[in-house]
């Protein structure tokens, strides 16, 4: 699928702003900003799960978690009140920061008010384009993040997350995570939440 002429400044802005991430993190053997790598790999399971994905939602994938670190976790309290607050203005930075960059580059207001709906993941659950960018987003979770908190969290705390993780995830993206780089310990989380061995 090729790029327009609009998609491509866009993609190039965001991957800009992404790479000021002070955060890094080693994916598939480099070490990169962690939102542009993370955000490339969301790209990546897009146009997996959904070969003729709109611009929209190529777009979207791109820019999810647009400059995350801005507005660290620290900022709101403690408790799960604090995280949905802190969530809640993660999703408006993004929205916000996605639009910009969208507008400089001359997209319509229509195109940036879909970019920014699936950014906010609205309609979660009614959206087709909005499940396949959470699947993608949990995938990547799953291979980038999940052994890592596994590893800071109790047993019975580790299968809470996953299945919470999974249940999220449509059926095809949760055999998708069967075929993840996963180790030993990340696998039988996965079957455990499952209930069956993974294949």
């Amino acid at each position: 699928m090729e790029d327009s002429d609009l998609m491509t400044r866009a993609l190039r802005a965001i991957d800009a702003a992404n790479a000021q991430d002070p955060n890094r993190i080693e994916v598939r053997g480099a070490t990169r900003p962690k939102e542009l790598a993370h955000a490339e790999l969301v790209s990546e399971w897009v146009a997996t799960l959904a070969p003729d994905a709109s611009e929209a939602l190529r777009l979207a994938a791109r820019a999810h978690h647009i400059r995350r670190w801005a507005i660290p976790r620290t900022e709101h309290p403690v408790g799960r009140a604090g995280y949905h607050a802190w969530r809640r203005a993660l999703q408006a930075l993004h929205a916000d920061e996605v639009g910009r960059i969208l507008g400089d580059v001359g997209y319509d207001e229509a195109s940036i008010r879909r970019v920014q709906q699936l950014v906010r993941k609205q309609g979660l659950g009614r959206d087709p384009e909005v499940q396949v960018l959470e699947d993608a987003l949990c995938l990547v979770f799953l291979e980038t993040q999940f052994a890592e908190l596994a590893a800071r969290l109790d047993d019975e705390k580790s299968v809470d997350v996953t299945r919470k993780t999974l249940a999220k995830m449509s059926p095809e993206a949760v055999a998708r995570a069967a075929a993840l780089p996963l180790g030993d310990a990340e696998r039988a989380l996965l079957a455990r939440a499952t209930g069956g061995p993974l294949p």
